[in-house]
């Protein structure tokens, strides 16, 4: 059967008719423009979903050492600190039945890694330049009573930890593709994924109507509860626990050096991963930079620090990024990280185990000293 019109009730009777989208672009561009036409659900303290945009076409890269490899049509984040992924792609595009399934896949898989905090951070702030948006008012749906470094640090948190949605978004959705979708759903415990069928009406003086139809919805209620809404921060405690019953001696007096010096000189805040984690904020330079995330993994075990090389660009320039990449110890493992992040302008991460850090003799001491130089605006030893 044909798709019916709708009626629009006024002094008249007037019938809108379905109409296609002439392009991809044109679809890309109205939701861009106007996402509450994806928001459905609510947040976890029960206010209604309204998705912010942070970028249209995000670059994903597919190693820390390499830059964009693919584009996602647009990615959005919510006051939860969640991140939306978008996919778009008309009925009349036969990518719509499963090739964009595992684009999708590939782009939330490289993304949930090589996607910082201070990256999404720069590329909000870009979007919202763009688009004649103040910041002020862009944040104002989103932070609450969180600095922004903290919100991004928390959708980082999110995307590690598989906490993310996954929209599909056409004008008509192939059955093979909702059987697809609820599949996904049943078997992703922390990830949501939806299609979402916008259908689009059109009548005279230019008046158009667009139609949300939601699928996967069913699928994602019978989930076992995520645990988004609720989940709670590492503690110093915790973090204490995992240290001294798992790990080796040196590796525990580097984890606890680092804590105590974070605790003493700047700010921790806890992660929200399944695993243990810390990230610590220092002050530099009026600002609050966060500077390295300590990360406890239980599966495969590994505990590792990570330089967040991003943040201290974003909020200090990358030639103060470069001389505190410069003024790290000279770890092997480290070393291979830190000569990526010069290559690509210290836009990332550089990560090394604990255990790396315990084989080479003063490398702690020469951590803590490479922080507190960025601190005082010290220009590093030899």
């Amino acid at each position: 059967m044909p798709d019916q019109p709708v009626f629009v009730l006024g002094n008249d009777l007037q019938a809108l008719e379905p109409a296609v989208f002439e392009s991809e672009e044109e679809f890309q561009d109205l939701l861009a423009r106007h996402p509450r036409v994806l928001d459905f659900g609510s947040l976890a303290n029960g206010q209604p979903l309204r998705l912010v945009l942070v970028a249209r076409e995000m670059g994903v890269p597919t190693s820390a050492e390499s830059g964009p490899a693919y584009w996602l049509d647009h990615l959005f984040v919510d006051a939860d600190g969640v991140p939306t992924l978008v996919e778009v792609k008309r009925a009349s595009d036969t990518r719509i039945r499963r090739e964009v399934v595992g684009q999708m896949l590939d782009y939330a898989a490289n993304g949930a890694r090589y996607w910082p905090g201070a990256l999404l951070q720069r590329s909000f702030e870009e979007t919202c330049a763009a688009d004649g948006r103040s910041l002020e008012q862009a944040y104002a749906e989103l932070l609450g009573d969180r600095s922004a470094e903290e919100f991004w640090s928390m959708v980082e948190e999110r995307l590690a930890a598989g906490q993310m949605r996954l929209l599909f978004v056409a004008d008509k959705i192939p059955l093979a593709l909702r059987a697809i979708v609820e599949f996904l759903n049943r078997q992703m415990r922390q990830t949501d994924v939806y299609a979402v069928e916008l259908t689009q009406y059109r009548g005279g003086e230019e008046l158009r109507v667009l139609v949300p139809r939601i699928h996967g919805e069913v699928a994602t209620a019978a989930k076992s509860p995520s645990g988004r809404g609720t989940t709670q921060r590492t503690t110093r405690a915790d973090m204490e626990t995992v240290i001294r019953t798992r790990l080796a001696l040196e590796t525990r007096q580097v984890a606890i050096a680092l804590l105590d010096h974070a605790a003493a000189k700047g700010r921790l805040a806890g992660g929200t991963a399944k695993y243990p984690s810390m990230s610590v904020y220092y002050p530099v330079a009026g600002r609050q930079v966060p500077m390295w995330t300590l990360s406890l993994c239980d599966n495969p075990a590994r505990e590792e620090l990570a330089f967040s090389l991003g943040s201290v660009t974003h909020h200090l320039g990358r030639d103060r990024a470069a001389a505190f990449a410069a003024s790290l110890p000279t770890v092997p493992e480290l070393g291979m990280g830190l000569e990526a992040q010069r290559e690509k302008g210290y836009g990332g991460w550089a990560s090394v185990s604990l255990s790396a850090l315990a084989a080479g003799p003063g490398t702690t001491e020469r951590i803590l000293a490479a922080i507190e130089q960025l601190m005082d605006g010290r220009e590093a030893s030899d």
